[in-house]
């Protein structure tokens, strides 16, 4: 099967990765890594929180990249999540440890196979990383969400210098995105303040409106990779 252009999007059964796999705006082949799949896209099957699924995602990726005589390769990995919420050493082991594993480890590991993959086509190759402003803001009870939003930029920064030293096909960015009414959302309001002190703040975003809609955030989002950003920056995209 040809196509102009290849799209792999993580997290695509729910959420921003949802609205990224509905409003793809070029001609392109679209694979859904994700665990439910999205309407429209090939289905990947994966859970990203077990390490045994990394290996196989980059098969894909060297599988569907090598030779690609299309234009243009996007890797958005939207996959992430913020449960367990509750202070360090209070929560779900177990659980803990998946968190880490989904928000800190699959995107590095993953984007670091699609690093390779890219070396092996023509294509401009572009990797997007969802971020958050909680890679810099300290909320209590999300310290693994946190502590992972915070390790991807600074992969992103690194990564881009060395593709820029390197004057290869691929870019990588870290944009976050804001507040965007999901399900992880939701989720923040049905919190106890006792474990999540900032609470109120959301809950307040929530009554005001502020949340913006997926589908909006998605259409910025698909700008923004033509916007010519810098390779390895990480921005905020209410800021872009």
């Amino acid at each position: 099967m040809s196509s102009e252009a290849l799209v792999f999007i993580t997290g695509a059964s729910s959420g921003i990765g949802l609205a990224l796999a509905r409003s793809v705006p070029f001609e392109s082949r679209v694979f859904a890594i994700s665990r439910r799949g999205a309407p429209g896209a090939e289905h990947f099957p994966a859970d990203l929180a077990d390490p045994a699924s990394w290996a196989r995602v980059g098969e894909l990726f060297a599988r569907e990249m090598a030779g690609f005589a299309g234009g243009r390769v996007v890797l958005i990995h939207s996959a992430g999540t913020l449960a367990p919420m509750g202070f360090a050493g209070e929560v779900d082991a177990p659980g803990y440890a998946a968190q880490v594993l989904l928000n800190a480890a699959a995107p590095q590991v993953l984007g670091e196979a699609f690093a390779r993959a890219s070396a092996t086509c023509t294509a401009r190759c572009q990797l997007l990383m969802i971020g958050s402003g909680a890679a810099h803001t300290v909320y209590e009870g999300w310290s693994a969400y946190c502590g992972g939003k915070a390790a991807v930029d600074h992969w992103v920064r690194t990564v881009g210098a060395e593709q820029s030293r390197r004057d290869g096909n691929l870019s990588v960015y870290s944009v976050a995105p804001g507040v965007v009414a999901t399900a992880m959302q939701d989720e923040i309001r049905e919190m106890s303040a006792r474990d999540f002190p900032d609470l109120p703040k959301f809950v307040e975003l929530h009554e005001q409106g502020i949340l913006r809609d997926p589908a909006v955030v998605a259409a910025d989002l698909w700008k923004i990779l033509d916007s010519g950003l810098e390779n390895g920056a990480v921005i905020d995209l209410r800021d872009a």
